[in-house]
């Protein structure tokens, strides 16, 4: 008995010690894990609420929140691994060989959601906006991550990626609550300007324009055969296109009826005979 005694005192003397150090370790460790862990929690749903405030899309919003918290994650089990004397370096390199091999794999699809993120946070424009970009334009069908679908004026789909959409010039033509339409057309230069004037006038009292800016019409240039005119007035955007084919009808119309001639094109010759 008095052997067991000494023996067990021997390793105690032997193994307290180690078990102290690594005890030690292996409670901070665990406490950095827990604590870490409730800090990336509290984090995800920070970042949740701003992008809420911002009105990021929902796709985006969850897409962003679990990227966060798994990257956090990775990275606070690889500094508790390091903290109990795992090796973490060779762990460490993997990983960054593994992500840049998958980076220059997916480089295209990495390009598309980068501009899809921008494009969500930033918003040029928004689901049912008419827009132009890539020389594509339509209605906004439906925005993706790494894709946004337009519907062209003929019902086509177009799928346009968010990477080269991003990075071009994109025209919104929705996004302000009036536009203004220009009537352009020619007039004889044996025509009356006041009276075309006054004529064109006429047509933009209709009750879909606006009085503020006025309407009102310019002379643009003084072309080969014709005076050249533009009509100009303010409109609703959902008006722009109605209103445009509307008044180019009109305009013909009224000034036919004035007697003042719209010349097609025409070429003077002059033949000279030779002596």
């Amino acid at each position: 008995m008095e052997m067991n005694v000494e023996q067990l005192v021997k390793m105690s003397e032997t193994w307290l010690p180690v078990v102290l150090q690594y005890g030690g370790q292996l409670t901070l460790a665990l406490i950095t894990l827990l604590i870490g862990w409730w800090l990336i929690n509290v984090l995800t749903r920070k970042v949740g609420a701003v992008l809420d405030r911002r009105n990021v899309d929902r796709a985006l919003h969850s897409f962003v929140g679990s990227l966060a918290s798994i990257v956090l994650k990775v990275l606070l089990l690889v500094s508790v691994a390091s903290m109990v004397g795992v090796e973490t370096t060779s762990f460490i390199a993997v990983i960054g060989a593994a992500g840049l091999a998958i980076g220059l794999a997916l480089q295209g699809s990495l390009a598309n959601f980068a501009g899809g993120v921008l494009i969500m946070l930033f918003r040029p424009f928004r689901a049912g906006d008419w827009i132009e970009g890539q020389g594509v334009s339509g209605s906004v069908d439906s925005i993706q991550i790494f894709h946004t679908t337009l519907k062209t004026a003929d019902n086509k789909v177009v799928i346009v990626p968010n990477g080269s959409l991003s990075n071009g010039n994109i025209t919104n033509y929705s996004r302000e609550t009036t536009r203004r339409v220009d009537i352009n057309l020619g007039i004889d230069y044996s025509s009356d300007i006041k009276q075309a004037r006054d004529v064109l006038l006429q047509i933009a009292g209709d009750p879909r324009v606006h009085l503020d800016p006025a309407p009102v019409v310019f002379v643009t240039g003084l072309g080969d055969s014709a005076v050249n005119l533009s009509l100009r007035v303010w409109v609703d955007t959902a008006e722009y296109w109605p209103v445009t084919f509307a008044f180019t009808e009109l305009a013909k119309e009224r000034l036919t009826q004035a007697g003042i001639g719209i010349p097609f094109p025409q070429r003077v010759v002059h033949l000279v005979q030779a002596s």
